[in-house]
């Protein structure tokens, strides 16, 4: 039985519209998106050959390629659900997301600052990536990060709770080679309840997921 599984959107293929149209939210989840679970699987299965057998000399190569594609795969799976046709906007108290936002405006100092970074580097990632807003558990603090192939300028312990995804098959069909564009775009689909969830149940987990001082 395979380990990973596509999951299925949350919302219909023209949900997002005008921002990203179906046609790209349909190639986008069930092909790229499929291609790396299949990927996330393929290496699972070839690590174990390589287990059974004792032959390591592609190990370097397995492991990086499982990264890249189970970290295809969760970004993604992040990314569907950060969306929705009602969002947009900036988080609220009155829109019951106020310690989302408190914790924007204490990590960047306002959501301005937020907004501007977060653009910045996912339409700058070199090449194919992300732009990620990620909650920090050493400092309790969100953070910005650029992921690069799925690997890239993160920090370990990081949990990411806001994905927006630069790479050219996110939006080519739609923007062309407007990358910048169709990320301020994303900011109007943006579900902000999705966000606050994500980053409640960071906190409360950052005892488990990094033990430090």
């Amino acid at each position: 039985m395979a380990t990973y599984t596509l999951p299925e959107l949350p919302y219909d293929y023209a949900a997002l519209e005008p921002v990203i149209n179906p046609q790209i939210v349909e190639l986008h989840h069930d092909k790229h998106h499929a291609a790396y679970v299949k990927g996330a699987n393929d290496t699972l299965e070839q690590l174990e050959e390589a287990r059974d057998k004792e032959a390591w000399g592609a190990i370097n190569g397995l492991q990086k390629n499982l990264a890249f594609h189970l970290s295809g795969h969760i970004l993604h799976s992040i990314y569907w659900h950060n969306m929705t046709g009602d969002g947009g906007g900036e988080p609220l108290a009155a829109d019951g997301v106020g310690g989302l936002a408190d914790a924007i405006t204490d990590s960047f100092g306002s959501f301005a600052g937020f907004k501007s970074q977060l653009t910045k580097a996912a339409a700058t990632t070199q090449g194919s990536g992300w732009g990620v807003l990620a909650y920090e558990p050493v400092s309790g603090r969100l953070i910005v990060e650029q992921v690069y192939d799925h690997q890239g300028n993160v920090g370990q312990g990081s949990v990411p709770v806001l994905v927006f995804d630069a790479w050219e098959h996110a939006f080519y069909l739609q923007y062309k080679n407007q990358k910048v564009d169709f990320i301020e775009a994303m900011w109007r689909v943006v579900n902000w309840q999705d966000v606050a969830k994500r980053y409640a149940a960071a906190k409360e987990r950052a005892d488990v997921l990094l033990l430090a001082p």
